[in-house]
């Protein structure tokens, strides 16, 4: 699947590629419509409705991402409101197995993640995820989301990784795509980001459902570079 021998830098997602889907599908989708409906005085099926065509109107934009957006148009405290089902944030299953291979073979790891920095350091604080990293970018920082050119333009600029020796691992195809435009010639896609979801069937793309498959692989290939 992956020439791993090729692989010097590990560029990975968080949400659905790291941690369990299954927490964001749980608030974006039933959690805050309940709360949302309950705040202006309708059925949570209309705030889903009424929530589902903004999501829609600025998906994959910075905006979709952000925290204090959403704070701004529900006039809710969204981060108040994610801690409620903070229970549910997980690592994937086969991701420490992962992660602890990576490091241990010596490529550099780093996390780009679309998630504002409020959702991630929630994360952080509920799974220690940032122990398995050597950086953990917010794209936030930059601006705009991994949609975007822009932000592997300043991405490279910050990181100065050899795109012919990078991994991208996302759960995203346009993100994906977007990384693919850039130059990155290693991507690899998860076709089973949220546990209680089918797995999706991913043509254009090499997938992975369990990452547990390539540990002895990650291990006994040291990069070349």
């Amino acid at each position: 699947m992956l020439d791993w021998s090729e692989i010097s830098t590990v560029l990975l997602d968080m949400d659905g590629t790291i941690l369990d889907l299954h927490y964001d599908n749980r608030f974006w989708l039933e959690h805050l419509p309940k709360r949302y409906g309950e705040s202006v005085g309708i059925s949570t099926e209309a705030a889903r409705e009424k929530l589902t065509a903004h999501y829609q109107k600025v998906h994959g934009t910075i905006a979709w991402y952000c925290l204090d957006y959403w704070a701004e148009q529900t006039q809710l405290p969204i981060t108040e409101l994610k801690r409620e089902l903070m229970h549910l944030i997980a690592l994937r299953q086969d991701a420490d197995e992962f992660l602890q291979a990576l490091r241990t073979s010596g490529r550099r790891v780093v996390m780009v993640t679309n998630a504002h920095p409020g959702s991630l350091s929630l994360k952080i604080e509920r799974t220690q995820l940032d122990k398995y990293f050597d950086k953990l970018y917010s794209t936030h920082e930059f601006g705009v989301s991994k949609e975007s050119q822009s932000l592997w333009q300043q991405l490279h600029a910050v990181e100065k990784f050899d795109c012919q020796h990078t991994l991208f691992v996302d759960d995203s195809l346009p993100i994906l795509d977007s990384a693919k435009t850039f130059g990155i010639k290693h991507l690899l896609a998860v076709a089973n980001p949220d546990s209680q979801q089918p797995v999706r069937e991913i043509t254009d793309y090499p997938a992975i459902t369990d990452y547990r498959v390539m540990t002895a692989e990650i291990l006994a290939t040291a990069p070349k570079i």
